[in-house]
């Protein structure tokens, strides 16, 4: 059975929404079914942008909705969808959006999930483009044999709140440690969804791993996290380690201007910035290992890229790093060893550098990246190979807090 499921509605977002959307179009997410899809269908609920309204757009069905809409059910029974997580991995929170669905969103949700093996997932149609239809009744015999009515609650039955127009979220925390790949959104009867965020951890088969080839190993979709940032006032460092490559200046780590920076600034001999210090993100890895490659891409951050970074590595326990999350990251400066020095970095580019640990063969289950003196990153990719020491044992209760040093300048 599943964790005792934590039910809860925040005012403000929170943190696990800096987390990766597991369900989302744009990582492989798919919805295998649904009841209805009579006004708008269930696709709409994995798209990656935001849900927007447009008042005088009608179909043949009736008014445009952007979302999952069903019809005014006049049969016995509700609608429910699936979707298969393009990210399989821990789920650690969930969004339901009705933003627009004002008189027509759906009054009560639950939410389900499995662990689904590949070869056991029975073959259901195809559900192409679809709007003004029900599900059939082939399509209900082919999802029948997921036996989804018996999966685990993520979220019990639930009353939705509207909220405002525009933002009608409707948070769940998440406790479980189970890996999840497919979730069932239950909504009672019927009515509208504006999107589902499925927030959470991937995770990665790491027996499975050639262990020839190197790996990303700080990609989130893989289990990397950032558990610690100085400032993050544009974007959080999550979005570094994120699937795919950066789509617009706002798919990366953006800081504020260091308000500390010189009056005129001036460069050394090497073409190297005065400056007092740098922003900083402290990184979990999906798997300690040996980086032997770390990649800093900038692209769209055009005039407003770092103008250096460095990098540094250490090796923590779950324990320390529950304490190194209380101090706020100041771990003593013994502990971090150097994986990239301080280098120039380009705008707009994806920058490859070789990482010291090949000669060293520093094994490191966290990474501390640093830029000088502010500035935006859109990926971060550390590649190399994952050691047999595992350190990061498995928590009785997963962490959410993401450490913010305020005034923390750590120097380049």
């Amino acid at each position: 059975m599943v964790d005792s499921p934590r039910e809860g509605k925040l005012a403000r977002s929170p943190d696990f929404v800096q987390l990766i959307d597991m369900a989302s179009e744009s990582v492989g997410g798919k919805v295998l079914f649904a009841t209805d899809d009579f006004f708008a269908p269930a696709e709409n609920l994995i798209k990656s942008d935001s849900p927007r309204f447009e008042e005088h757009k009608y179909t043949e069905f009736g008014r445009w909705m952007d979302g999952w809409e069903t019809r005014r059910r006049r049969i016995p029974g509700h609608d429910w969808c699936i979707i298969k997580l393009g990210i399989q991995g821990m789920i650690r929170g969930l969004d339901v959006d009705i933003s627009y669905f004002a008189g027509d969103y759906a009054p009560r949700i639950s939410i389900q999930a499995a662990n689904v093996e590949e070869d056991k997932e029975p073959a259901i149609p195809q559900r192409g483009v679809r709007m003004g239809v029900a599900a059939t009744a082939e399509e209900f015999e082919a999802v029948a044999k997921l036996q989804s009515n018996d999966w685990d609650y993520l979220v019990p039955r639930t009353e939705l709140r509207p909220g405002m127009p525009a933002s009608g979220h409707n948070y769940f925390l998440v406790n479980s440690q189970q890996k999840w790949t497919h979730v069932r959104l239950n909504i009672f009867p019927d009515g509208g969804i504006a999107r589902l965020r499925v927030y959470g951890v991937g995770y990665k088969d790491w027996a499975s791993a050639d262990p020839k080839e190197p790996v990303d190993l700080v990609a989130m979709a893989s289990g990397g996290a950032c558990v610690g940032f100085s400032n993050a006032h544009f974007g959080h460092p999550n979005r570094m380690i994120g699937v795919g490559q950066p789509r617009s200046a706002a798919d990366g780590w953006v800081t504020a201007r260091r308000p500390d920076r010189p009056p005129v600034l001036q460069c050394d001999e090497t073409g190297a910035l005065f400056v007092l210090g740098g922003e900083w993100a402290v990184f979990r890895l999906s798997h300690p290992g040996v980086v032997t490659q770390v990649e800093i891409d900038t692209t769209h951050f055009k005039g407003s890229s770092p103008a250096s970074c460095r990098l540094d590595g250490c090796i923590l326990t779950a324990q320390e790093e529950e304490d190194m999350v209380r101090r706020q990251w100041e771990l003593p400066g013994q502990r971090w060893k150097a994986l990239l020095p301080a280098t120039k970095l380009a705008p707009s580019a994806a920058q490859v550098f070789d990482s010291l640990t090949p000669e060293l063969q520093d094994v490191v289950t966290h990474a501390r990246l640093t830029i000088c003196p502010d500035g935006g990153v859109g990926r971060l990719r550390l590649r190399g190979f994952p050691s047999s020491i595992c350190l990061l044992r498995p928590r009785d209760k997963p962490m959410m807090r993401f450490s913010v040093k305020a005034g923390f300048r750590s120097s380049l």
